[in-house]
C-alpha cells in the first residue's frame, strides 16, 4: 500500500466522496470529488504534494463558490408554467347551475366543476361569467 502513487490515493478520495454524495444528497461532496480528481491530474502533470493539496482545495472551493449560488437560485424559482389545479386559478368560468355560498355547477377549461361563491352572501345566476379564485378538492371556488 504504501507504493501507491498519490495521484491513485486522490482516485481513491473521489471514489469514497462520489459514495457518500450518493448516500448523503449532499453536493458539496461531488464538488470535493472533482477537486480531488483535479489534484489527481495535477500529480500526472508533474506537479508535487502541496501544488496538488492547493489545487485540491481551489477547484473544490471555487467549485462549492460558483454551484452553490446557482443552484440556491434554481431551487427558489417557482415553476414558469403552471399545471393541474394551479392553472385553473384565475381562469374564467360560465354558471351552468345558480351558485352561492353553498354550492353550484360551473363549466371550467371545458369540464363542469362543482362551485361555491367565495362570498357567502353572493349568488351567480345560469350564464354569467365568473372568475377562479382557488380550487378547494373538486370544487372551484369562485367571484
Amino acid at each position: 500500500m504504501n507504493n501507491m502513487d498519490p495521484w491513485v490515493w486522490w482516485l481513491i478520495g473521489a471514489v469514497v466522496l462520489g459514495i457518500a454524495l450518493v448516500i448523503t444528497a449532499m453536493p458539496e461532496l461531488g464538488m470535493l470529488s472533482a477537486g480531488a480528481v483535479a489534484a489527481a491530474v495535477t500529480y500526472g502533470l508533474g506537479g508535487d504534494v502541496v501544488l496538488q493539496v492547493v489545487v485540491f482545495a481551489a477547484v473544490s472551493i471555487a467549485l462549492i463558490a460558483v454551484v452553490r449560488p446557482v443552484a440556491a437560485r434554481h431551487k427558489a424559482q417557482r415553476p414558469q408554467l403552471a399545471t393541474g389545479v394551479d392553472a385553473l386559478k384565475g381562469k374564467q368560468a360560465v354558471v351552468l347551475e345558480r351558485v352561492d355560498g353553498r354550492g353550484g355547477r360551473i363549466k371550467l377549461a371545458g369540464e363542469v366543476w362543482s362551485a361555491r361563491a367565495l362570498d357567502a352572501a353572493q349568488t351567480y345566476d345560469v350564464g354569467q361569467q365568473v372568475d377562479v379564485v382557488e380550487i378547494d378538492g373538486a370544487t372551484a371556488v369562485v367571484m
